[in-house]
């Protein structure tokens, strides 16, 4: 399992496979990713790694996000009645059942969740910080995890949702809910 520690902002990265290591000051987004943009209103865009990662290693980190009352698509949920805004090119990472980041909130980073190579699509998996999503939709990740329909975690069986890894607001609320 991919744990994650901050401090001086630079970042410790442990897992099984790479053992620990620290990656330095948190990367600036525009050296690391990429957005392609799809046509107007097909939901195609999509945000590309520009370089290869470990799992562990730290993508981006989440500095320009601010917070906001209302719950909506472009949001990332932090708490239980909490959201940010992203107000970064983070906004078009999509989602898969098999991710390759984890964004993480309580330390304010997204990183690699698993190898990833540059050009590979950056994704997440949405009910890792998502309860109840502002807009549902069908997923076509093709993933053999694959939900079919992304709710949220509310509507996700605990087995099911402990194969990924959670945000501690949603591991807390999923826990309420039992």
């Amino acid at each position: 399992m991919l744990r994650i520690s901050s401090f001086n902002r630079a970042v410790r990265v442990s897992n099984r496979r790479y053992g620990h290591s620290t990656v330095g000051k948190r990367p600036v987004l525009t050296e690391t990713v990429q957005v392609i943009k799809g046509e107007s209103g097909d939901f195609t865009s999509k945000l590309v790694s520009k370089v290869d990662l470990f799992p562990g290693q730290v993508l981006a980190s989440l500095e320009a996000m601010t917070p906001t009352d209302v719950k909506r698509y472009s949001t990332v949920q932090t708490g239980p009645d909490s959201h940010v805004e992203l107000n970064s090119d983070l906004l078009y990472m999509n989602h898969s059942c098999d991710p390759n980041v984890v964004l993480d909130t309580d330390f304010g980073v997204v990183a690699a969740a698993r190898e990833i190579k540059k050009g590979d699509a950056i994704t997440f998996f949405y009910p890792s910080t998502e309860w109840d999503m502002d807009q549902p939709f069908q997923c076509w990740c093709g993933s053999p995890k694959c939900l079919k329909h992304v709710r949220g975690a509310k509507h996700i069986d605990s087995k099911t949702l402990n194969q990924f890894a959670l945000s501690r607001h949603i591991r807390e609320m999923k826990k309420e809910q039992v």
